[in-house]
């Protein structure tokens, strides 16, 4: 069963404010979170990392998770920082923590300021509405897996429906974390080469992600997450 519903302004004040921010990012923050600051800043990173590697870590994932968390542009050039700054592996450990933790944030705000009420009301209501909510229910953890592995969804949309659905907050983190991984892997490995794509004055090659070695691996473990949900229709057929 979903939460009690909180109710008044202060509850909602969280996911307005992420809102919020993340209109004025996308006008302000724009040009900052993007390959060429990247590009421009990277002996900067690199002091940073040699000199204060704990640290610079720990503000990395923390940077991470406020792009998430705040829905600001440029998650896909923090990915690929992750790499560049701490190569495939602890990279991809940062990045994956990172964008658990933001979406963790927003996912809450918006439980809190409006999913918690909206899951109760749809509960309450009855009919084709609440079948469908407790069908997917029934397939949660398939269906979170699918909206991560799949992201035919942009990643902040598959952060909120989960929390407009009355999902528990273990289940959305755990298949969060483990539903990016493969995606992550692949962007982390992307930044970790990118030392030779900056000396020649090039920009990565992000459609790697649709090549056959790479796309087919991923529908695979979409198809693994897909049979339980699969299998469980097919029982329920007489």
């Amino acid at each position: 069963m979903p939460e009690a519903p909180k109710s008044g302004l202060a509850a909602k004040l969280p996911i307005l404010l992420i809102l919020l921010v993340a209109v004025l990012g996308a006008v302000l923050l724009r040009d900052r979170l993007s390959f060429a600051a990247l590009a421009a800043h990277r002996e900067t990173l690199l002091g940073w990392r040699d000199a204060h590697f704990g640290l610079t870590a720990l503000g990395f994932v923390a940077a991470y998770s406020a792009i998430v968390g705040l829905s600001l542009p440029g998650a896909t050039v923090a990915t690929l920082t992750g790499g560049f700054l701490f190569g495939l592996f602890p990279g991809v450990l940062f990045n994956v923590t990172g964008a658990t933790l933001g979406a963790i944030c927003i996912f809450l705000a918006a439980r809190s300021g409006f999913g918690a009420r909206f899951a109760a009301q749809m509960e309450a209501r009855g009919g084709q509405v609440a079948k469908l909510q407790a069908g997917l229910r029934d397939n949660e953890l398939s269906v979170l897996f699918l909206m991560r592995l799949v992201p035919v969804l942009p990643f902040v949309l598959a952060n909120l429906i989960p929390a407009f659905l009355g999902v528990r907050l273990s289940r959305f983190a755990i298949t969060t974390f483990f539903g990016i991984m493969p995606g992550a892997l692949v962007f982390t490995s992307i930044g970790s080469g990118l030392s030779g794509v900056f000396a020649r004055g090039e920009t990565p090659d992000l459609s790697i992600i649709f090549s056959p070695q790479i796309l087919g691996p991923l529908l695979g473990l979409a198809a693994l997450a897909a049979l339980p949900m699969i299998l469980k229709h097919y029982r329920r057929l007489p």
